[in-house]
């Protein structure tokens, strides 16, 4: 989460660092800059929120969700120009809403609208850290949460008066972040985080879709635990990153895109990037995993005949025992 608000405060502030001493803040700009970064994680929510809906009945762990994303302008570069730009009196409003979530599909919960209360509690009274500070947002999301967990649903209180109740759907445990100035597509175990210039995001829904997935796996095959009990040697990591490979299509066609992207995905990525972000002696060359996923879209084509849904927590083979190192 650090990333992530780090990020935005800095595109929040941006105008004004750039405005001589003294002059006031372009608003305008300030509100265009808050927008662009929206848009580029309104898309990643949107694929992000596909995948671990269509992937529920399969995932170990999931947890009720609405599809929102909040902001929290105490914890941008300069928050009283960010409420200026955004015209909001308190800090906290709506960051982005899913597409085909809950939050989305009542209408009226967009991007920038001032939010006043999470069930009947202010989040703008808990105490706000220094600028660039995301703990209280962190808190917030917490928060929303185990709402839903303990009652089944979240009021949500608007600046407006408007008070809207928003009933979660069942997800992959996973959440979606967006990171400023940096190429780079990593899993962290929790949530998957993507940089700005990564340059999938140039690519049509489907392949982008395919590297999200490529993260995506990382966290539901519990990688990050399995390296950490069994050490982070080059094979080891290789073997993950295969596996990472192979469920991508599982994922992409249980969330409604051809599995097939997979493979285009990496035959796309793989001659341009190939000696960069996804290879090193920790990954198989563009082409072999080309091949390895080629191989599971054979497979699941033909479960999808048989079953219509592409199981892959019973039918997908792991390249590593999952259960090594454990204590149990």
């Amino acid at each position: 989460m650090l990333w992530r608000r780090t990020i935005l405060a800095l595109a929040a502030c941006g105008a004004s660092i750039a405005s001589p001493l003294g002059a006031q803040p372009d608003l305008a700009n300030e509100r265009e800059a808050i927008e662009a970064f929206q848009r580029f994680d309104q898309r990643l929510q949107d694929v992000g929120w596909r995948l671990i809906v269509g992937n529920a009945p399969f995932c170990s762990e999931t947890l009720p969700a609405i599809g929102l994303q909040l902001q929290d302008l105490a914890s941008y570069g300069r928050p009283e120009i960010a409420r200026a730009a955004l015209s909001l009196s308190g800090d906290f409003a709506v960051q982005t809403a899913a597409r085909g979530s809950p939050s989305a599909a009542i209408g009226s919960i967009t991007s920038n609208r001032e939010i006043t209360t999470l069930a009947d509690t202010d989040p703008n009274q808990w105490a706000a850290g220094e600028q660039y500070a995301w703990e209280r947002l962190v808190r917030a999301h917490d928060f929303v949460d185990q709402e839903l967990r303990s009652k089944g649903s979240i009021t949500l209180g608007f600046a407006d008066g408007e008070r809207i109740a928003v009933e979660p759907m069942p997800v992959c445990a996973s959440r979606f972040e967006l990171m400023n100035d940096s190429k780079r597509a990593v899993a962290d175990g929790k949530r998957v985080v993507i940089g700005i210039e990564f340059p999938g995001f140039q690519y049509e829904e489907p392949l982008f879709a395919a590297a999200i997935a490529h993260e995506l796996a990382h966290i539901l095959l519990q990688h990050r635990a399995w390296l950490d009990r069994n050490k982070r040697k080059r094979r080891n990591i290789r073997l993950t990153e295969r596996e990472a490979d192979r469920l991508m299509p599982w994922l992409l066609a249980n969330a409604g895109y051809d599995p097939q992207a997979a493979h285009d995905f990496m035959t796309t990525w793989g001659p341009k990037h190939d000696g960069g972000l996804l290879r090193g002696r920790t990954h198989d060359g563009w082409d072999e995993r080309a091949e390895f996923i080629q191989a599971e879209i054979a497979i699941i084509r033909g479960l999808w005949e048989d079953e219509e849904k592409a199981d892959w927590a019973a039918h997908f083979r792991r390249e590593i025992d999952p259960d090594a190192g454990s204590e149990s």
